[in-house]
């Protein structure tokens, strides 16, 4: 079972099994209604955690390093969503163009928090700087990701006024209002981390299955096809062994010390699934959400093993260069 967890995200796990619930069972008309409010409601509630659990000044503090913080801004919000649009172009006959269209959502997603601080730690990054641009990222994305995804995905996505109005009210209101509050509450919280951890997977796990079980509902799962699977997961292994030699090799470029640059690569490769989720849930009709974040979480599973293993090799290098 260690074994197990170690390469396999429980996380992913508890996702698959809402995915599968969704896909089998069947949820009355009646019901409906009441399971998607709750899962907008539970929306609201993750950004408004977040915006407590995220200290300000560690948000101000990332700013002071420019080169590091604006070279991960500038791979997340424009090298990646470049990447998306020739990768979801080239993809579509191979995975139908619903898949293809996960992938383009994918690449607009900010970085991952507790993914890259934890895998910057074991590779013997500098913490510090993957905390903050971990936390500029998710702040930055709060704005950007809507944007992008109403620039490029305006024909899936909830678009006009409408989308806008629903990106402010269930995102942004209840994460300034987190941060406002932060001062005083936001010790407590982060205090009780097992707390924050189960509200995160109540609400993303229930937004999951709200979504799948729309899609299965109006007969969206019969356009996907195992193969489609196979090859997206392929490709999404090429792209991120790809991207991540990138980082790798253009840290030194920019000028970037080892520990920073072990930030860069770590926080700029990485897409977050627990941010990803609930901004898709605001943007997206149910059952059109369902097929695009299947390439998210999977990308997320990949992600986490080869992070791992690159995590354990730099920490290897960082021992014998210190020997």
């Amino acid at each position: 079972m260690k074994a197990l967890r170690r390469w396999i995200d429980p996380f992913v796990l508890l996702l698959l099994a809402a995915l599968l619930a969704g896909l089998l069972i069947p949820v009355p008309e009646a019901a409906r209604a009441p399971v998607n409010t709750i899962a907008r409601a539970g929306i609201t509630v993750l950004f408004f955690t977040y915006g407590l659990r995220l200290p300000t000044r560690e948000v101000l503090a990332g700013l002071r390093n420019i080169r590091l913080q604006g070279s991960i801004l500038g791979v997340t919000f424009v090298l990646w969503p470049l990447l998306g649009i020739a990768l979801s172009w080239a993809l579509a006959p191979l995975i139908g163009p619903a898949l293809a269209t996960g992938v383009l959502f994918l690449s607009v997603l900010p970085s991952t928090v507790q993914g890259s601080v934890a895998l910057t730690s074991i590779a013997r990054g500098n913490i510090p700087a993957a905390i903050c641009a971990a936390t500029i990222s998710n702040v930055v994305g709060m704005v950007a990701t809507p944007l992008l995804v109403l620039a490029l995905m305006g024909s899936v996505a909830t678009t006009g006024m409408s989308g806008m109005r629903s990106v402010l009210l269930q995102l942004l209101l209840p994460f300034v209002v987190g941060q406002v509050l932060s001062r005083w509450v936001g010790p407590w919280i982060r205090g009780r981390r097992l707390l924050t951890l189960l509200v995160d997977r109540i609400a993303i796990t229930v937004m999951l299955f709200n979504a799948v079980s729309a899609a299965t509902a109006q007969g969206v799962w019969s356009q996907v096809h195992w193969s489609m699977l196979i090859t997206l997961g392929a490709f999404s292994l090429a792209l991120l062994a790809g991207v991540s030699g990138l980082l790798w090799f253009a840290g030194p470029r920019l000028g970037l010390a080892l520990p920073e640059r072990i930030v860069f690569l770590l926080g700029g490769a990485q897409k977050s699934l627990a941010t990803g989720l609930p901004m898709g849930a605001v943007l997206f009709p149910a059952a059109t959400l369902a097929t695009l974040v299947v390439p998210l979480i999977m990308y997320h599973q990949l992600q986490l093993i080869l992070g791992a293993v690159l995590a354990r090799q730099l920490a290897r290098r960082a021992d014998d260069d210190a020997s």
